[in-house]
Parts: structure tokens; C-alpha cells; sequence
């Protein structure tokens, strides 16, 4: 009797993991939205920094770098604290870091100022990714794919909102209407707390996941060394590319096509808008036929538009990249998916790790996309990143995992 009152706490607990909290998840989507909504004021406004400071291309892209850096260097570590020692209130304090960034960002008047503004916003974002990708993983109910890309496709909406609004707001009213944008910041914080209560009151979700009802894929220890080490070449590939198209497609549009500043911000719209797409669709399709082949589609099958791209007209310009959006942007759920599945019991490292790997890629790329930009010109970066989706065959090498599980 007494054994059997023991064991009914687990039980619950295990039964508790299994359903999939959908208001949870669907309160995360929301607060990535709100915060990459933010982040993405920062390279929306680029066209009006680089005018009202007199910046080259190179100092446009050591803003990216700094903001990129800040956002990824503290994501591993954050990562590694939670899984040893959860943090429930952790994203309203990092939400508080943005909020602070934000404000100062309306202020500056300098380089310097602008690249401490962007710091702050940086490290909120390192705080709030790997801790919410783990909440995520945790109200998921075993569907991790598809609370991935529930989570995931909020950020990405956000990020494809931060130019429109940019474009609405801050372009024609000026910087210093960034300011606004801390209403945001102010009531992500509120749904966070909400968020954390839950967070707080559900910590013996984490336990079921170190069970022996996880099932492992058994693979010896230098075949996921060298699965991962695969994987984050395919995470350069990836925001390699990506960052040239979030920090310069509307220099590339206004230089080859005449366009101005607030039309450019609209076809950056539209390619973020297929981005906020693809990562919806790539979870729940991995869930179904495998992460590898997802990954295989979503690196390997940008590299017919990418080629196109710089050779078409502006209509099929826009078409092109809402193909590179929806495909090249399936991927990163599933490649985080497939991360965490090789290394189990570590979704807080393996999340603050890939994350700030996204993040640092999308920064160094920018900079040294920004200087290649300056030395030739914006249209010839982009006939250099079109063979960088090719990287994709390295997919090849990675193992099946479903079909080491059902062995």
C-alpha cells in the first residue's frame, strides 16, 4: 500500500507530461512574437541609422554583429544554469533588459550609443530563448516538434512586423518613436508573469523527460558529437544566408530596383511573413516524417531560388523569396528537435546553444556580408550567398533517429 502511495505522485507527473498545454504554448508564441517584434526594429531601421549617423555598410553591419554577439554568447551558459537550476521569473527579467535597450535606442544619437542600445535589447533576447524553448518543451505533451514551430512561428511573425511597423512608424515619424515600441516590451513582461506562474507551479514536468520512458536513440558518443558538429554547419548555412536577407535585401532592392525606404520595408515584410510560414510547417511535418527529410528540403531545397534571385526582375524577385522564406525557414524547429533527441535530458544547453549559434552566425555574417558589400557591391553579395544552401548535402551524413528508436 504504502509503495503504491509512493509511486502515484509519479504517475501523475508522467501522466501531466503527456498532455499538451496549448494555452502555455500558445502564451510563449505570443511573447516571442512581441520580443522578435523588438529585435527586429533593429535591422528595420538600418536605411534610417545609416542616413542620420552618415554609417557605411561595414558599421551598419558591426550593429548586427554587436547585437547578435550579446544575443548569443549568454544562451549556452543560460541554458546550462536552467537545467541545473530552473529560473521561473527568468523571462520577465530578460524582457526588462530589451525594455531598457529600447529606450535608450530612441535617444541615440551616435555609433556608440546605438551599439549599447542594441546590446541590451541582445541580451534579452539570450535570456528569453533558451528558457522559453524549454517551457515549451515541457508543455508540449511529447509533440516537441510542433510546440517548436508554435513557438518558433511567433517569432517569426514578429520579426516579419518589425519592418512593416518600422515602416508605418518609424521611417516617416522618426527614431525617437521607437520609444513607443516599450508598450510592447511592458506587456510582454505582464504575460510573462503569467507564464512564470505556471512555470513555477509545473517543475515536475522536467523530471518525466530523464525517465526511462524517454526512449534513447543509442548511438555511440562520437556519431553525436559528429551529428551535432553537422548540424551546426547547417545552422551557419542557414542564418548565413538569412542574415543577408534580413540586414540587406532592402539596400539590394533600393539599389537594383530604385525603391524607396518604405516600399523596400514591404518586400521585406513579405519575405519575413514566408519565414513566419515555413517555421510553422516545418515542426508538425517533422513530428510526422521524420526531422531528417525535413532538414534535407528545408537547407538543400533553397539553392534553385537563391541562384534565381539575382538574375530576375523585381516581381519574381519577391516570389523567389517567399519560396527561400517558407523553405530555408522549416528547418531550425526540426534541427533543434533532432538536437535535443540526440543528446536527451539537456533541452536548456542544447536550446541556448543552437540558438545563440543562430544568433552569433546571423551577426558575424552580417559584418562581413557588410564589408564584402562596401569593397564590391550589395548585388554581388548575393550572387556569393546563392551557393550557400548547397552546405544542405552535408544532411547526408546525419543518422535517422526514428529508425534507431524502433530498433
Amino acid at each position: 500500500m504504502t509503495t503504491t502511495m509512493q509511486e502515484e505522485p509519479k504517475v501523475v507527473a508522467e501522466q501531466a507530461a503527456k498532455q499538451t498545454v496549448f494555452s502555455i504554448l500558445i502564451a510563449l508564441s505570443f511573447t516571442h512574437l512581441l520580443n522578435d517584434t523588438l529585435q527586429s526594429l533593429i535591422p528595420a531601421i538600418y536605411p534610417l541609422v545609416k542616413k542620420s549617423l552618415n554609417l557605411s555598410f561595414s558599421q551598419i553591419g558591426l550593429i548586427t554583429l554587436t547585437f547578435q554577439m550579446s544575443a548569443s554568447l549568454l544562451q549556452p551558459l543560460v541554458g546550462i544554469f536552467t537545467d541545473r537550476k530552473p529560473q521561473p521569473y527568468s523571462l520577465a527579467i530578460g524582457m526588462t533588459f530589451t525594455l531598457t535597450g529600447l529606450i535608450s535606442l530612441a535617444f541615440a544619437n551616435s555609433l556608440p550609443l546605438v551599439l549599447l542600445s542594441v546590446a541590451l535589447v541582445g541580451i534579452g533576447s539570450s535570456v528569453f530563448h533558451p528558457e522559453a524553448s524549454r517551457l515549451a518543451y515541457m508543455a508540449s505533451g511529447g509533440r516537441h516538434g510542433m510546440a517548436q514551430s508554435l513557438f518558433q512561428v511567433g517569432g517569426n511573425a514578429g520579426s516579419s512586423l518589425g519592418p512593416l511597423l518600422a515602416a508605418m512608424i518609424i521611417v516617416p515619424l522618426g527614431q525617437f518613436h521607437i520609444i513607443w515600441f516599450s508598450l510592447a516590451a511592458l506587456l510582454a513582461i505582464f504575460v510573462m508573469l503569467y507564464i512564470s506562474k505556471w512555470y513555477r507551479g509545473n517543475m515536475d514536468r522536467i523530471k518525466p523527460k530523464k525517465s526511462a520512458t524517454h526512449v534513447k536513440h543509442q548511438l555511440p558518443a562520437a556519431k553525436v558529437i559528429f551529428s551535432l558538429f553537422i548540424l551546426l554547419v547547417l545552422i551557419f548555412s542557414k542564418y548565413f544566408y538569412m542574415a543577408s536577407m534580413t540586414s540587406y535585401y532592402t539596400f539590394y532592392l533600393i539599389d537594383r530596383f530604385g525603391l524607396s525606404v518604405q516600399s523596400s520595408q514591404v518586400y521585406l515584410f513579405i519575405f519575413l511573413l514566408a519565414v513566419a510560414a515555413g517555421t510553422f510547417i516545418g515542426g508538425p511535418v517533422g513530428d510526422r516524417i521524420g526531422r531528417k527529410y525535413v532538414i534535407w528540403i528545408s537547407i538543400l531545397g533553397v539553392a534553385p531560388f537563391s541562384m534565381l534571385l539575382p538574375h530576375v526582375n523585381l516581381f519574381w524577385t519577391a516570389v523567389c523569396s517567399v519560396f527561400i522564406g517558407v523553405i530555408l525557414s522549416s528547418a531550425f524547429s526540426a534541427i533543434l528537435v533532432y538536437a535535443q533527441e540526440l543528446v536527451p535530458g539537456k533541452v536548456g544547453m542544447i536550446a541556448g546553444l543552437f540558438f545563440g549559434l543562430a544568433f552569433g552566425m546571423a551577426g558575424v555574417g552580417s559584418a562581413l556580408l557588410g564589408r564584402l558589400a562596401d569593397n564590391t557591391s550589395i548585388q554581388y553579395v548575393y550572387q556569393v550567398c546563392a551557393y550557400l544552401p548547397l552546405i544542405g548535402l552535408l544532411t547526408g551524413f546525419l543518422p535517422n533517429l526514428e529508425k534507431k528508436k524502433k530498433q
